[in-house]
């Protein structure tokens, strides 16, 4: 009788166990959760409407010719890999986006910095600033054309003017929406310009001066399509352009899924670098 109540309570032990991992395993996910509830959700959506769109297009409500679907995009990807079309169009659009928006990053903030710094620099460059925020870039790829040729060179002008433009605006925004008073202040402490940049102008400028490259990122991104739409025999645009003229769908999708890989790859690196320069911002202060 002994030896039976031993082995219940064993297995009544063994159960209770088992409810409290389950217990605690259900606890974890649910913190998880609301820890990253945004992520959750906001990848619930996606799959939400892949999966909509996936059955919209086996039941014919909308025309799989016009529309394709995820699964046949899906496929068309896997035959640019295996026919071994994809690598040469990504390795040309990426030299492409890496050279014209390198060059942007490097050029467009130490400018930002001087024209909103000293203001005989600002007047002389806000114009021109201006006129080109203005003029849709696409208005000058003929000048560009003849300027340049219709090589690499094109696509990466196209690319360092979209993305230069925004960064720009952002850098000297983040100047001029410096404190007065704060800068007064440490003047009359006798603290020199370089030290009130260092201490004041580069840390508060660290928000704008990732949201312009994130703005620059998508102008950048466009640049390498639209001038690959424009003048080009390779890369992802051109890839686009020639299915589009051919009504291949599932083509046009896959061109526009890999622009998007390319986006989100590079805005994993910058909210990388913003949680980087965020920790340096209050270790500056």
């Amino acid at each position: 009788m002994a030896n039976v109540m031993r082995v219940d309570d064993q297995a009544d032990l063994t159960s209770s166990s088992a409810d409290d991992q389950a217990a605690s395993g259900g606890q974890r996910a649910w913190r998880f959760v609301r820890r990253h509830y945004t992520r959750v959700l906001g990848l619930a959506a996606v799959l939400i409407f892949l999966g909509a769109w996936q059955l919209a297009s086996d039941t014919n409500l909308i025309n799989p010719l016009f529309c394709s679907s995820p699964s046949l995009i899906w496929g068309e990807l896997g035959t640019l890999i295996s026919t071994g079309q994809l690598w040469p169009n990504v390795w040309i659009s990426g030299q492409e986006f890496l050279w014209g928006f390198g060059i942007a990053i490097v050029v467009g903030i130490p400018l930002g910095f001087l024209i909103g710094w000293y203001k005989p620099v600002g007047a002389i460059f806000s114009p021109f600033i201006t006129f080109l925020n203005a003029v849709p870039r696409v208005a000058l790829l003929p000048l560009f054309i003849i300027w340049v040729g219709i090589g690499i060179d094109l696509k990466i002008a196209v690319v360092l003017l979209g993305a230069l433009i925004a960064i720009l605006i952002n850098v000297v925004t983040s100047i001029q929406s410096l404190d007065p008073q704060a800068i007064t202040m440490a003047r009359s402490f006798g603290a020199s310009d370089f030290k009130i940049f260092r201490t004041l102008a580069l840390p508060g400028s660290v928000p704008y001066i990732i949201s312009g490259i994130r703005v620059g990122l998508g102008h950048a991104l466009t640049g390498v399509v639209v001038g690959e739409l424009y003048a080009s025999n390779a890369g992802i645009g051109h890839l686009i352009a020639a299915a589009g003229s051919t009504f291949e769908t599932n083509l046009v999708f896959a061109g526009v899924v890999i622009i998007a890989i390319f986006g989100l790859i590079a805005n994993g690196i910058l909210s990388l670098l913003e949680q980087h320069f965020a920790d340096w911002r209050q270790s500056a202060r």
